[in-house]
């Protein structure tokens, strides 16, 4: 423990400074949608703001990365026979890499709401790391896109596709399988992807439904007595493990299945989303051991609160928009209402935090930017040709998004 806490805070600190050039992840450099680029654009359209605009072939929501020069995704054929890592050039918005990872003869059933590329892939320096679920994951060269390895040996049946995104942690890639017939968390190393640990779910679900057992949620890194924590959100709980070893540390039951949404963190609480029903949104203190349902939830709430969107803390409140536009302004240490406004449209992609602007991107097209202050305040309302399933990425001062046809850089113009 001595010689991994400065790593660690070598780590996080190298993130930070980096954070405003690079995107690496589902959610970004912090994993909760938090940029500190400055200089983003108020106002976009097909003519205005676009630097490029580059048509992503076939089928895939998972979001945008970007590290230097690059941005990365994935996609796949609508009927999940071939799952591919496209990369665009980052100054150009010409693609550079098209491989095609995976092939699969009979892939499993998956909800036309839904993509065989909907999990967002990790990158860093030389390397991205891409995942398709139960049909593979695979660490690429990103100069020349060949694989460096993979893995498809780690089964799980999604019943509706799947979701969940990989995060990277000092040397280990690590990501949640929560299936209908198995729930497990694994890290790989990733320089071999070899499997480091694999933890199968302590839940007691209460049920022999699978289907009341899946999740799509993304894990998250914290920090609580200058120790690492993986918090996990699956269905029913969330469990925070020792994310060296898959220890298991402490466990809050929530009820719930679908969880997708991140967990977040600040003023000493954990904030999450349980999916489809449970608490719907609770914030629970993390410095507890075992079960703590009963000694350290602070506060839940279930009005408004989203199944899939990601809420996101600024400052000392936690905003949150559901799926049908409906955005809510909370205190963060109390869960008390500031305000509740709405916006026209539906919502699947999460909103990313710049500058205390908000910025949304619906299902049919329209985007947003609104004042994330303790008074409400809509800046813009913005329109490109296509909607958003996949959550935007920020990176210098650029917005980088990806509709369901189209990858768009979106910065000013001098």
């Amino acid at each position: 423990m001595r010689i991994f806490l400065p790593l660690f805070v070598t780590l996080t600190l190298s993130s930070a400074c980096r954070a405003g050039e690079n995107w690496p992840q589902f959610r970004g450099p912090h994993g909760d949608g938090r940029s500190d680029s400055m200089g983003l654009p108020l106002t976009w359209g097909e003519k205005e703001n676009v630097v490029w605009k580059t048509p992503i072939h076939d089928k895939g929501w998972s979001s945008p990365v970007v590290w230097g020069g690059q941005v990365w995704m994935t996609t796949a054929r609508a009927d999940g026979t071939k799952m591919y890592a496209v990369c665009v050039d980052r100054a150009t918005g010409k693609v550079t890499h098209d491989v095609n990872v995976f092939d699969v003869e009979k892939p499993a059933f998956c909800i036309e709401f839904n993509s065989y590329a909907s999990p967002t892939p990790c990158v860093e320096e030389g390397r991205v790391y891409v995942h398709f679920g139960t049909y593979g994951t695979a660490c690429l060269d990103a100069r020349t896109g060949k694989t460096l390895w993979e893995r498809r040996d780690l089964p799980c049946d999604h019943h509706r596709g799947p979701g969940s995104s990989p995060i990277l942690f000092g040397d280990l890639l690590i990501f949640h399988m929560d299936g209908f017939d198995v729930q497990y968390v694994v890290a790989l190393k990733q320089a071999t992807g070899e499997t480091a640990w694999k933890k199968t779910r302590n839940i007691d679900y209460k049920t022999t439904n699978g289907d009341l057992k899946k999740a799509y949620g993304t894990p998250a890194i914290i920090t609580v007595e200058g120790r690492p924590q993986l918090v996990s959100t699956a269905s029913t709980a969330t469990l925070a493990y020792d994310p060296l070893t898959g220890e298991e540390l402490w466990k809050v039951y929530h009820g719930g299945m679908n969880a997708a949404a991140p967990p977040l963190f600040g003023h000493g609480k954990v904030f999450l989303n349980t999916g489809d029903g449970g608490l719907k949104l609770l914030a629970a203190r993390p410095d507890g051991r075992g079960d703590v349902t009963k000694t350290h939830i602070d506060w839940s709430t279930d009005k408004a609160v989203p199944s899939r969107c990601a809420p996101v803390l600024a400052d000392d409140l936690l905003v949150m928009n559901n799926e049908g536009g409906i955005v809510t302004c909370l205190e963060a240490k109390t869960g008390a209402k500031v305000w509740q406004e709405r916006l026209a449209g539906k919502f699947t992609a999460s909103p990313v935090l710049a500058e205390g602007r908000l910025y949304y991107f619906s299902e049919g097209g329209p985007s947003y930017v609104v004042e994330a202050g303790r008074v409400w305040k809509k800046l813009a309302s913005n329109k490109l040709d296509d909607g958003c399933m996949a959550s935007p990425a920020v990176a210098g001062k650029a917005l980088f998004v990806r509709t369901k046809t189209h990858l768009y850089r979106i910065e000013e113009k001098n």
